[in-house]
């Protein structure tokens, strides 16, 4: 339950031909330490780029954030996506809206996140793929250092590399 399809270092190994490969119409993504520092306005470089490649391929992406309204709606309109706040992974309640508002099928559906029991977890509660990217940075508060250190019995060992095609 709280294994991901797969795992890859960053947003930017994941590629279009990955994900057509894969066939994948539809990406629930995570926002904080994903494709943003936790609680900022800024974005990881190289994020646009990427969105720009993904939604040019017709790959559907929405940001799928358990974080509030006035942190997730601002995010996603700068960067040019609709997003469900408030989502309350690893509960499905957040995933079945962003499904809706995509249409896509969830077999067809991919959860991007950085978190193990949020995002892995409520991705396979859902029964969606899940690609898990390791945190890019760490949250200082007292529960994020305690969340991160549960989880690490529970990271991935493999990690994806497009150049091989394999996991590592």
């Amino acid at each position: 339950m709280i294994k991901p399809t797969m795992a890859f270092v960053s947003f930017k190994d994941i590629t279009v031909e990955f994900l057509k490969k894969n066939n994948i119409d539809a990406i629930l993504l995570d926002v904080d330490n994903t494709v943003s520092p936790p609680s900022s306005k800024k974005i990881y470089d190289g994020v646009e780029e990427w969105l720009d490649e993904i939604k040019k391929s017709g790959i559907e992406v929405i940001i799928c954030s358990n974080n509030f309204r006035k942190r997730v709606y601002p995010f996603a309109k700068s960067v040019g996506l609709d997003c469900v706040a408030m989502s309350l992974k690893p509960l499905p309640f957040g995933f079945i809206r962003a499904e809706k508002k995509l249409s896509v099928k969830p077999k067809n559906a991919l959860v991007i996140g950085d978190q193990i029991f949020t995002d892995v977890l409520g991705a396979n509660l859902k029964r969606l793929k899940c690609i898990f990217v390791f945190p890019i940075a760490h949250e200082q508060t007292r529960f994020f250092r305690f969340k991160r250190r549960m989880e690490v019995p529970f990271l991935p060992r493999e990690i994806y590399q497009e150049e091989k095609g394999t996991q590592s």
